[in-house]
């Protein structure tokens, strides 16, 4: 595997590249990062290889609040252009979906906490996704939703939202979960959210959501079986 210079975007104090770092680390990566929170300043394109896409409460249509994420829009559509490696997680993923010209909105119902997300038929004819199991708990903190881009694979549903993942082309990728979580990650996002968990059929208590952290592991697992695949695109 030749070294990769990766490049993500962060948009919020407690929503980090969790497990991700750790591959790109003990792989021999190189990595750098834009922090939306502290300043825009964005990398030279010609200077990476990846760019990964992080979460965050904001919506893609939150522009006039977040001037920065017309900068960001910008970046990203140049980067799939230039057939870059991206990824998209949560907010990542609705971004993506964004610059590729289609819908993203509030799904009918929020989700938050662990659920189980199902692998489409077109998940199971990907050469990334081929091997994974059909159904699994996957961390998922989510209001928005989006329409799929055009010409993408259809990867993951479930029950509260039928467009969990989609890949665009062999190298875009979008993940509407979060395979990527820690406990450390996971204990920031319940402190920042925690006014967001009140009873609704699709969102978990605290005490729930860590009663079921054994997921983590497994998650992670699938998370580095991604980055592996797509680092030999």
């Amino acid at each position: 595997m030749k070294s990769l210079q990766i490049h993500y975007f962060q948009h919020v104090t407690f929503e980090g590249p969790g497990c991700i770092e750790e591959w790109i680390l003990q792989n021999g990566h190189s990595l750098s990062a834009t922090k939306f929170y502290e300043n825009s300043s964005l990398p030279d394109l010609n200077t990476i290889d990846w760019l990964i896409i992080m979460g965050g409460p904001m919506s893609v249509n939150d522009g006039a609040k977040y001037p920065w994420l017309k900068l960001e829009k910008d970046f990203i559509k140049k980067a799939i252009n230039e057939n870059k490696t991206v990824i998209g997680i949560c907010l990542g993923a609705q971004l993506i979906a964004d610059v590729l010209g289609e819908k993203v909105y509030p799904n009918e119902e929020k989700e938050i906490g662990w659920f189980p997300v199902q692998l489409s038929e077109q998940g199971k004819q990907s050469p990334v996704f081929h091997d994974f199991d059909e159904s699994f708990n996957a961390f998922c903190w989510h209001g928005d939703t989006f329409r799929l881009p055009q010409n993408s694979k259809h990867l993951f549903f479930n029950a509260c939202c039928q467009n969990q993942a989609f890949l665009y082309g062999e190298k875009v990728l979008g993940l509407q979960f979060h395979l990527e979580v820690t406990k450390r990650s996971l204990h920031d996002m319940i402190k920042h959210g925690k006014s967001e968990l009140i009873k609704r059929k699709y969102i978990q208590t605290s005490d729930q959501i860590w009663d079921s952290i054994l997921n983590i592991e497994k998650c992670n697992k699938m998370m580095y079986k991604i980055l592996d695949r797509l680092a030999k695109k």
